[in-house]
């Protein structure tokens, strides 16, 4: 089989695929970019483990997601934001067999090599893929234990966008807007979308709320993809109306406070919050403007044809309004984590996913997700699990065991915070720099207090709960 762009280029060659800045490419001359890199980075392949790549929202990186679609191996997504640790972990435990990298990043391994190093050679042999094969790995951190490298296949990304598109609708002359990052599942899944459908993306480098909310009163983008922080900072620039040609705005990253939720509204922005996660190759169900202000607080109803469920602690099924594990199933959820049968078979019971997250489903069949994750904690559009900062502090000499639960912020939604036991005394800014040379920044809690011990239950589990409603009683 072809690869998506390669289809698109011989439907569409003269549709413009892509836009960045001051410059536009048609499908048939992104497929040109894609395949004068495809025989680059050929000569370094030497089988069908994944490929890494460490970019930024450029265009050569989109270049280069199409070249290795073209060659035919799985690429690897890399956070950018992430650590050297973090990096070398993944690149571990997925079996990458090469890193290409933007010069900005620095990555301590022999199996790397830049952008501006790629050089034409003896090609690697072409392997025809098939639906089921996977095309993209993403690695996500569990409530316990290390990040799993979640499996994506062409298949579930074709589902994705189908039943995208079945329920936002599709125009040939849509253009996504895309000022989230390639890496996350949100930016990664517009660039397949864009292929499939022959529509226009516009990339941005970084979200700067000033020119976008010049882009979208333009009429320079006809559907575009956010965070709530994003959508704040939109609607604290917000002067005029959008252009007529914007017709879509999904949300993502957690429910929307209802006033913000309201303002939309009021001000018609089409906002279209959504629930989904990486496993699921972007969103699962989403909430579409007509239902905003008659269910408020909801995520919506799953995309054709996935289906969701909501089981209590036995596994039976929940009445409508009682909160238990939202489970999912549908062609759009992943076929498991790489290398790691034992956490796949963990997380699907006879066909269905277990998010971990709970909620409940309404009679209507809306979700309400009522939290993402227990003690998961979303800091501007990014998930960080306790579990894993906790790790890292307690391995500092000085620390006994350490709590970290979401601390309330205008800004950032939520921030971390540590609560830490002591072996011996420590400075804060100590512990700061050490957590810091190990994990993202976003990661990095923002308050640290030392406790002479944490909350526990009678099974000696650690009750992040009474942390979390200490920390932010106080905020209040």
């Amino acid at each position: 089989m072809k690869s998506w762009l390669e289809k698109r280029a011989l439907l569409s060659p003269d549709q413009i695929g892509l836009y960045a800045g001051k410059s536009a490419w048609t499908f048939r001359e992104m497929n040109e970019e894609a395949t004068e890199l495809a025989e680059k980075i050929s000569p370094h392949i030497q089988n069908q483990s994944p490929v890494a790549l460490l970019i930024t929202n450029q265009p050569q990186s989109v270049f280069l997601i199409h070249a290795l679609q073209k060659i035919r191996v799985p690429v690897l997504m890399l956070n950018n934001r992430l650590s050297q640790k973090e990096w070398q972990y993944q690149l571990k435990d997925s079996q990458a067999q090469l890193v290409i990298y933007q010069d900005q990043f620095v990555i301590n391994t022999d199996r790397a090599i830049s952008i501006d190093e790629l050089k034409t050679g003896e090609c690697w042999p072409y392997v025809p893929f098939e639906e089921e094969d996977v095309c993209s790995v993403m690695y996500t951190s569990g409530t316990t234990g290390n990040p799993k490298g979640v499996m994506q296949t062409y298949d579930n990304h074709f589902s994705s966008a189908s039943g995208s598109a079945f329920n936002i609708g599709h125009r040939p002359d849509d253009i996504w807007m895309c000022a989230v990052p390639l890496f996350h599942i949100s930016g990664y899944s517009i660039l397949m979308r864009s292929v499939i459908y022959g529509i226009g993306v516009r990339l941005y480098e970084k979200f700067d709320e000033r020119s976008i909310h010049a882009d979208l009163v333009n009429g320079k983008g006809s559907i575009i993809s956010v965070v709530t922080t994003m959508l704040e900072r939109l609607l604290d620039v917000k002067n005029e109306r959008y252009h007529s040609f914007f017709r879509c705005m999904i949300l993502g990253g957690g429910p929307a406070p209802l006033h913000m939720v309201e303002r939309c509204h009021d001000e018609h922005i089409p906002v279209f919050q959504s629930y989904g996660m990486t496993e699921t190759a972007s969103q699962f169900t989403t909430l579409s403007p007509a239902d905003a202000t008659r269910k408020t607080g909801a995520s919506g109803k799953p995309l054709f044809p996935g289906e969701i469920k909501i089981t209590d602690e036995q596994g039976e099924g929940c009445d409508d309004y009682v909160i238990g594990e939202i489970l999912v199933k549908g062609p759009s959820v992943t076929k498991g984590y790489l290398n790691n049968p034992s956490a796949t078979q963990e997380a699907f019971s006879e066909g269905w996913l277990k998010t971990g997250d709970v909620g409940y489903l309404d009679e209507e069949g809306f979700l309400f997700v009522a939290d993402r994750r227990s003690d998961l904690i979303i800091s501007g559009g990014e998930n960080v699990y306790p579990a894993e900062v906790e790790s890292v502090l307690s391995g500092h000499p000085a620390v006994k065991e350490a709590g970290v639960v979401g601390k309330k912020d205008d800004r950032w939604g939520e921030v971390p915070a540590a609560f830490i036991v002591l072996i011996e005394e420590v400075e804060k800014e100590t512990l700061h720099n050490f957590v810091s040379k190990r994990l993202a920044g976003y990661k990095v809690p923002k308050m640290y207090r030392f406790v002479n011990e944490l909350p526990r239950n009678a099974a000696g589990k650690l009750v992040r709960r009474k942390l979390k409603e200490e920390i932010n009683h106080e905020s209040v």
